[in-house]
């Protein structure tokens, strides 16, 4: 699918990842709803996307895992640009470390990094199979391809994010609706250094395992492996290769990777 002239929204949309979005599909022509629960955040992206392209992005804040906060994304996108064609699931969040995490930390991670998509897609995959186009982008995770040091939370809810993705795509991919799911490992945002900061051996360990695994790359860099993706309508967007090489030795023997990824958790822990 080509940007140009298409209709975008994009959560967490107040810097990372979400932001350089923002600033790629402007710059290509698209017109951009940029949101995050960080409204002058995602305010801040938006008079920098204007500055550069007058009139090509509004910007919201708000919960995006709300289902009635994404109505009104849908809305304001429809009042200033026309309907929506594309939907980018950025949001997203860590979660503590180990088996502490309680109910409502898994609430919140299942809320924001899973149910977020689906609510999302629920409100705008009817419209567009009747439309017969639209794109769905998911931010997942190489955490979602291979499991994550650390955190329960974000692993999981990762995981069940490519899952969903998958789903979307064998169900409704044959009725013009197109889905990619990004699954970088490092990218510099405060996300990456979460863990790092949360004081928690196991925190610490997780950021350890991201940034030694292979590069830690820059946003814009991210972005533009996710727009050449969608013009090639690509599924699986890996801007660490070395991801894909992984997860097959991963699916080739699962009991020597589970060993492997044991070793590796250990030997991190011991440099803390």
């Amino acid at each position: 699918m080509r940007v140009a002239g298409k209709v975008a929204i994009v959560t967490g949309g107040g810097g990372g990842i979400g932001g350089a979005l923002a600033h790629a599909l402007a710059a290509d022509g698209a017109r951009v709803v940029v949101a995050d629960l960080d409204a002058a955040a995602a305010q801040a992206v938006v008079d920098k996307v204007n500055a550069e392209n007058p009139g090509a992005a509004v910007a919201a804040g708000g919960d995006v895992s709300d289902a009635e906060l994404i109505r009104g994304l849908i809305a304001l996108a429809e009042k200033n640009f026309g309907p929506v064609d594309m939907y980018f699931a950025n949001a997203g969040i860590t979660g503590d470390p180990g088996l502490e995490a309680d109910d409502a930390a898994w609430e919140l991670s299942l809320d924001v990094n899973l149910r977020a998509h689906i609510r999302a897609a629920q409100l705008l995959v009817p419209g567009w199979v009747e439309r017969g186009e639209g794109y769905f982008v998911s931010t997942a995770s190489a955490a979602g391809l291979l499991t994550q040091i650390g955190s329960a939370t974000y692993s999981v809810t990762k995981h069940a994010a490519v899952g969903f993705a998958e789903w979307l795509d064998v169900t409704y991919g044959d009725r013009g609706i197109r889905v990619s799911c990004l699954c970088p490992m490092g990218v510099n945002t405060k996300l990456l250094y979460a863990g790092e900061e949360s004081g928690d051996a196991l925190g610490v360990a997780a950021t350890r395992a991201v940034t030694a695994a292979g590069d830690v790359l820059e946003p814009a860099q991210v972005a533009a492996d996710v727009l050449a993706a969608i013009d090639e309508e690509r599924f699986l967007i890996l801007p660490h290769a070395a991801v894909l090489e992984m997860y097959r030795q991963k699916g080739s023997d699962y009991d020597r990777w589970l060993r492997g990824m044991r070793r590796y958790q250990a030997a991190l822990l011991d440099q803390g």
